[in-house]
C-alpha cells in the first residue's frame, strides 16, 4: 500500500510548500489577491468555505458578477498549486455551495504546530516546561504571511505575534535563572522585532550583556531604544530600562583609568542649554538641592509648565520643550510629566524670581509661534530645605499626584 504524503505548509515568515518533512521547499509567485486567496483556503483547509464567505472576503466591494470573478480565482488557485506540487492532483475540491481541501490529501501548517506547541508547553513544569517552550520558540520562522496585507491575514498575524511574545516572556526568567545569556540576547533581539515597544525584552536583553561583560554594548541598545521610543510614541523608557542603563553606564566607567575619569566629570562642555533627564533623575537632583539648601539657606524654586487643550500635541510639546530648553540657565534640570505637560527646578531662584522666569518662557514661546493656539499655564512651589532624609521626595510626589 502507497504511503500518503502529506504535504507542510510554511505560513510563518515566507510562504512556500514541501511534500513531506525535510523536502524540497518550493515558492510560488503571483498577483496579491490570487495568492491571498489560495492562502485562505490553505488556513482554512479543515472545513467547508461556503462561496458567500469568499465572495464577503474578496469582492464585497465589487458589484459585477462576483461569482464568475470567485470561478476565476479558484481556477487560477489550483494552476497555482499545480506549479508548486505538481505530482499532486487535484487539491481544491468543488462541493455544492462551497470549496473544500481534498480530504484524502493531508495537510501540515507551520502555524497550527506552532500554536500546539504553545499549548502543550503549558501543560509542563520543571525541566520539561522549558524544554517545550524553547522548542515552540523555534517553530516560530517570522510573522504569520508577512507579506500578505489583507485583513484576514492581518489579525491572524497579530494573533501568532501574542502567542510568540507570550512565550518569549515565559522563556526568559527561566533562561536566566540558568544564566543562558547567549540565548536570551537571541530571543530578546527576535521578539523585539516583532514588538520593539516592550521594555519586557530590553530589560531581559541588557541584564544579558552586563552579565557577559558587555556594558558598552547594553548601553548603545538602551540609547537606540529610547530615541526609537520617543519617536514612535513620545513616551521615555521604563524606571526598570533606566535602572539597567544606569548599571551598564556605572560598570562602564569602573573599566576607565584615572585620567579617564578625571576627563568625564571635569571637562565633560555643556551645550549651553537646560539638562533634560527623565523624572527618577529629576528626584535625585532635587533631592541633592534640598540638602545642599538645608547647608547653604539659599533658596530654590520647583516650577510645572503646562499646555492648555487646543494644541497639536506632538508640535506644540516639541516647541514647549525646545524654548524650555534654550530659556533656561545652562544645566537646569527638566523632566516630562507626560504628553503636554513638564517639570523643572530654578536653582537659587525665589518663588517671584520663578514667576518672572516662567512669564518670561510664555512670552517667548508665543513670540516664537504666534500661530499657535496653546495657552501655557504653570504653576511654582518653594522647595523647602530637607529636614529628614525620608522627606526629601515629600514634595515631588505631591506634584506628580497634583498634575
Amino acid at each position: 500500500m502507497e504511503e500518503t504524503k502529506t504535504i507542510h505548509f510554511e505560513l510563518l515568515g515566507s510562504f512556500s510548500c514541501r511534500e513531506a518533512r525535510g523536502g524540497e521547499r518550493k515558492n510560488t509567485t503571483a498577483g496579491r489577491k490570487a495568492l491571498s486567496f489560495l492562502q485562505y483556503l490553505i488556513v482554512n483547509h479543515a472545513r467547508n468555505v461556503a462561496t458567500e464567505e469568499l465572495i464577503g472576503q474578496f469582492w464585497a466591494d465589487q458589484s459585477s458578477d462576483p461569482a464568475n470573478a470567485l470561478k476565476n480565482m479558484v481556477y487560477k488557485s489550483r494552476n497555482l498549486l499545480k506549479n508548486m506540487l505538481p505530482e499532486e492532483e487535484e487539491l481544491i475540491v468543488t462541493l455544492p455551495g462551497c470549496y473544500v481541501w481534498n480530504p484524502e490529501v493531508p495537510v501540515e501548517l507551520d502555524s497550527e504546530l506552532f500554536e500546539q506547541a504553545c499549548l502543550d508547553a503549558r501543560k509542563h513544569s520543571g525541566r520539561e516546561y522549558l524544554e517545550y517552550l524553547m522548542k515552540a520558540l523555534a517553530l516560530y520562522k517570522g510573522d504569520f504571511l508577512s507579506g500578505n496585507d489583507s485583513d484576514w491575514a492581518v489579525s491572524l498575524r497579530r494573533y501568532y505575534q501574542t502567542l510568540y511574545l507570550d512565550i518569549c516572556k515565559m522563556t526568559l526568567p527561566l533562561l536566566h535563572e540558568q544564566e543562558r545569556w547567549a540565548e536570551m540576547i537571541s530571543i530578546c533581539e527576535q521578539a523585539a522585532a516583532v514588538d520593539f515597544g516592550t521594555d519586557t525584552f530590553i530589560v531581559y536583553q541588557m541584564q544579558a550583556l552586563i552579565a557577559m561583560g558587555q556594558p558598552e554594548r547594553a548601553s548603545r541598545i538602551y540609547q537606540s531604544f529610547r530615541e526609537l521610543l520617543w519617536q514612535e510614541f513620545e513616551i521615555e523608557p521604563s524606571e526598570q530600562v533606566e535602572q539597567m542603563h544606569m548599571l551598564a553606564e556605572s560598570m562602564c566607567q569602573s573599566n576607565m583609568s584615572n585620567q579617564d575619569i578625571l576627563k568625564l566629570v571635569a571637562e565633560k562642555e555643556l551645550d549651553g542649554r537646560a539638562f533634560f533627564c527623565t523624572f527618577s533623575v529629576f528626584q535625585s537632583m532635587v533631592a541633592l538641592e534640598r540638602r545642599h539648601m538645608a547647608r547653604s539657606g539659599l533658596k530654590s524654586t520647583i516650577a510645572t509648565v503646562s499646555l492648555g487643550n487646543k494644541v497639536t500635541p506632538t508640535t506644540d510639546a516639541r516647541r514647549l520643550e525646545r524654548v524650555l530648553l534654550e530659556g533656561l540657565r545652562t544645566g537646569d534640570p527638566v523632566a516630562r510629566l507626560d504628553a503636554g505637560s513638564y517639570i523643572l527646578m530654578l536653582t537659587g531662584a525665589g518663588e517671584e524670581n520663578a514667576l518672572m522666569v516662567m512669564e518670561r518662557i510664555d512670552r517667548t514661546f508665543h513670540k516664537i509661534y504666534s500661530h499657535s493656539k496653546a495657552c501655557i499655564s504653570f504653576r511654582v512651589l518653594p522647595l523647602e530645605p530637607a529636614a529628614h532624609p525620608a522627606e526629601e521626595t515629600e514634595n515631588l510626589q505631591k506634584i506628580n499626584v497634583n498634575n
